[in-house]
């Protein structure tokens, strides 16, 4: 894709862009970074493989960005006094 058609994504705003990127190189300087070890069923693996190499991306790559979604979306809590 030639970088005038992907502006032309970006600025209507009408597609999700996502597909187009390379996040396998996304970098947060000065955002620590922690590992976490999680045991998911075999089957779910593979599905989460199959989404990410759809995607173009890793499957940790796939895996933060699901997550980060996932708690974007949720409603922020109400403040109690």
């Amino acid at each position: 894709m030639k970088a005038e058609e992907f502006d032309k994504l970006f600025d209507e705003g009408k597609e999700d862009i996502t597909p187009y990127l390379d996040l396998t190189r996304v970098r947060h300087p000065n955002r620590p970074q922690q590992r976490l070890t999680v045991d998911l069923p075999t089957p779910l693996v593979r599905s989460l493989d199959k989404m990410a190499d759809r995607q173009g991306i890793t499957t940790p790559a796939l895996i933060q960005s699901l997550l980060s979604a996932s708690i974007e979306a949720q409603p922020p809590k109400p403040e109690q006094d």
